[in-house]
């Protein structure tokens, strides 16, 4: 079969399309017959090597050699153990939790991390869904009785995980603010945001304005900026960041939680098949949309890594297979 391989760290240009052996299912695990995956911030972050954090399961070079964490495809053969898929199932999900693999023709994963694709969603839409939109869910799902007219801040709205944010967060009543760059700002109107806010023009921690919820997918400040921010008994939510950001998080976010009534956390990357089921309620009751840039083919990984990483993009960048 046909994969996206590479050996050590560096630029897209380290990727290579090669032939490599096609995966046979362990017992709790299926074979499918990828139709399309897509890039996550992790994907490009792997690839690189940076942040240094990345490097845990490999400090001189890739533990995994084909990257790719969402996949949506059809199931060509199931595991001796597994019983709630079977072959010619559309299904989709996110592998990063067993092993990668998604930028090639087939890829083996655990059952219990893939759900059954809606009829309505296409195969590109799908693999667009299952990182991004999990992390945004887990980011909004534990406050959904209680965001009914509150103020939600997204900081990074316009990514993959800020275009899923956006719109569960109106999904859940509450009143919306995205925070991106001028171009992506007329698309997040669209999604539903009630307010937006170009970065390069406006200080969203320094303007007078108060949150009761600030989800933040790039980190790129202070922990005390965003504090500032915040209403009283309003909480902030780490998504993603830099190294430094995150050790700021982790040493300095327990203590201002016990000394304020502010609230501070990082949120932990949790992949599973229940929230993709959540998922597709949204999607087919019409409240959650994939919102994606750019298609690529497998042939062109290389390239829609290199685009991933001009930080433009809005929604998500799909790989069709």
């Amino acid at each position: 079969m046909k994969a996206v391989v590479y050996v050590e760290y560096g630029k897209p240009e380290v990727l290579q399309l090669t032939e490599v052996e096609k995966p046979t299912p362990k017992d709790n695990e299926v074979l499918i017959k990828i139709h399309a995956s897509s890039i996550n911030s992790w994907d490009w972050d792997l690839l690189r090597g940076k942040p240094f954090i990345v490097r845990l399961d490999g400090l001189l070079k890739p533990k995994y050699r084909i990257l790719g964490a969402d996949i949506a495809g059809r199931v060509e053969a199931v595991g001796d153990k597994v019983t709630h898929l079977k072959s010619g199932d559309d299904i989709f999900g996110d592998i990063s939790g067993c092993g990668w693999g998604g930028f090639a023709e087939y890829v083996c994963a655990r059952a219990d991390m893939l759900a059954l694709k809606p009829a309505g969603m296409t195969f590109e839409q799908a693999a667009a869904v299952p990182q991004a939109a999990v992390l945004a869910l887990q980011s909004l799902h534990s406050h959904r009785l209680i965001l009914q007219g509150k103020k939600v801040l997204i900081h990074g709205a316009g990514g993959g995980v800020g275009t899923f944010a956006v719109q569960i967060a109106k999904s859940y009543g509450a009143e919306v603010t995205g925070v991106d760059s001028s171009r992506k700002l007329e698309m997040l109107r669209s999604l539903g945001a009630d307010h937006v806010i170009d970065y390069t023009q406006e200080d969203f921690t320094n303007n007078g304005q108060r949150y009761d919820l600030i989800l933040d997918v790039i980190a790129n400040r202070s922990i005390f900026d965003y504090k500032r921010a915040l209403s009283t008994n309003g909480k902030y939510v780490m998504i993603g960041g830099t190294t430094a950001r995150i050790f700021q998080m982790m040493l300095l976010g327990p203590w201002i939680s016990r000394t304020s009534s502010k609230r501070m956390s990082l949120l932990l990357h949790k992949p599973n098949n229940k929230d993709l089921a959540i998922l597709n309620e949204l999607f087919e009751s019409g409240k959650v949309v994939p919102v994606t840039d750019r298609c690529y083919p497998l042939s062109e990984v290389a390239q829609a890594l290199k685009y991933y990483g001009e930080g433009h993009v809005q929604g998500k960048v799909v790989i069709t297979v």
